[in-house]
């Protein structure tokens, strides 16, 4: 089967093909008549030179100047690479300036037909390429995220419709420091860590109900593309969630609060002691306490989503001091299975932060750990420095472990991987999202490392500026 000549346009209709195959054949052939015609006037012009050498040296022995055939020849020769030159001079001399036919012959010739050739294929290329700049720059301009591109100084260099709409800059803002056009200080603070920050989530300029989220990727080798997207109906969508999930875990205390007083008064009777009526009310009481503590979840988590953290109730943590009791209710979940629970506590650590918050936090780790480690495992914490510096609170375990492509999840809302074992367990699903918000809240984040076998360690790493007071 015969191939396409890949130097063809693609052709919509078979007859388009074919007149197209003719024109490139004709081209071709005039092309190969183009470059016979050059060698024959070159071999024409070589001739000429030796007819000029032979018919001086016939002349020179006629009128006695004797055998001088090398002087004839030399001058054939030069008469020839003068010409020769002579038309390379005014090829040269015609290509930069005009691009009319200026017919040279001989072997130059050969070279101003390759000339053209190039320039043409030049002019479709630059032809080319303009209407691909104009059709990516009219993409760009209707992107509905704002783009704009800085300069190494955070100079603003272009940007799109969306960018003059969402952040309120304009075409003659081009050239200026975008920092100094947007002042919001956690706006300054990102854009100077440059695009090694996560994305920042920040009111738009002007327009304090419209949310964005903002992020900054390189862009060349010294440019940098700040995107920023709407994120105003999410943040909308989010919030009626909360509320919801708030409302209805406040309206649901009461209630479970009532039933389960009223079952706990029937175990206390005589009806409560009847085998059968005592497992009944027993299941009733459990799963009663088992929503109440999922409301409380709820609740809490609700709070830490929804508020900002208050400055006014960090104070300094004797975290160790802290972490004492946590491990001693551990040992009192663990019972019967006798895990050996081991603690490794920097005494002189202390950590700026909210007592109750670090306190749900550490316990959910360290209950978890306890729970999901089969009987005699080992549950090991840690409160102390890293290589680094920073105060780092992990409990590592020896449990069944976790597989890689549960982690990225595990701190979703009622997110489970054995549903069974969690229930059986006492687990609510929440747990691990709310030590994920509480070490936000924090600027701290959740590390989990796990192989599954051998066990899983969670750590919540603080910034090295920790143990200080927050600025107010």
């Amino acid at each position: 089967m015969n191939q396409a000549d890949p130097r063809l346009p693609l052709a919509t209709h078979p007859d388009e093909g074919d007149q197209i195959e003719r024109r490139v054949r004709a081209r071709r052939a005039r092309r190969a008549q183009a470059r016979l015609r050059a060698w024959r006037e070159e071999v024409a012009l070589l001739a000429a030179a030796a007819l000029l050498a032979l018919v001086m040296g016939i002349v020179g022995e006629s009128v006695g100047w004797g055998a001088h055939w090398g002087w004839a020849v030399a001058l054939g020769f030069a008469v020839y690479s003068l010409s020769l030159l002579v038309r390379l001079a005014y090829l040269a001399r015609s290509l930069p300036v005009t691009w009319h036919r200026r017919p040279v012959w001989g072997l130059p010739g050969l070279v101003q037909a390759r000339q053209r050739r190039l320039r043409r294929a030049w002019f479709r290329r630059q032809r080319r390429l303009v209407r691909l700049l104009k059709r990516y720059h009219h993409s760009a301009m209707s992107v509905p995220d704002a783009m704009v591109v800085l300069t190494e100084d955070r100079q603003i260099e272009w940007l799109n419709l969306a960018a003059i709409e969402m952040l309120g800059f304009g075409r003659s803002d081009i050239g200026l420091r975008v920092d100094n056009l947007w002042r919001a200080p956690a706006f300054t603070e990102w854009l100077a860590h440059g695009p090694e920050t996560p994305p920042l989530e920040i009111t738009a300029p002007g327009d304090e109900a419209r949310s964005l989220s903002l992020r900054m990727e390189p862009y060349g080798s010294d440019r940098f593309l700040l995107i920023g997207r709407d994120v105003t109906a999410l943040h909308r969508l989010q919030g009626v969630r909360q509320d919801f999930v708030a409302n209805v875990s406040h309206e649901l205390r009461t209630p479970l609060t009532v039933l389960a007083g009223y079952v706990e008064t029937l175990l206390d009777t005589d009806e409560g002691q009847d085998p059968q009526m005592h497992r009944i009310l027993s299941n009733m009481h459990q799963q009663a306490d088992r929503m109440r503590r999922i409301v409380e979840d709820l609740l809490l988590l609700s709070r830490l989503e929804t508020s900002q953290p208050d400055v006014e109730l960090f104070e300094p943590i004797d975290v160790a001091r802290l972490i004492e009791p946590i491990l001693n209710d551990a040992r009192l979940i663990s019972g019967e299975e006798g895990h050996r629970i081991e603690s490794e506590l920097d005494d002189g650590l202390i950590l700026w932060g909210v007592p109750r918050e670090l306190q749900s936090a550490f316990s959910n780790l360290v209950f978890n750990a306890v729970k999901y480690t089969p009987a005699g495992g080992r549950v090991v914490v840690r409160w102390s420095r890293d290589e680094r510096g920073r105060p780092v609170f992990s409990v590592c375990d020896s449990g069944i472990g976790i597989e890689a492509r549960h982690i990225p999840r595990l701190t979703e809302r009622f997110y489970r991987i054995d549903v069974g074992r969690s229930r059986s367990r006492g687990g609510t699903g929440l747990g691990l999202a709310i030590v994920k918000h509480v070490a936000l809240r924090h600027s701290a984040r959740l590390a989990i490392e796990s192989t599954p076998g051998k066990g899983s360690c969670f750590r919540v790493v603080f910034p090295t500026d920790a143990d200080s007071a927050p600025a107010c």
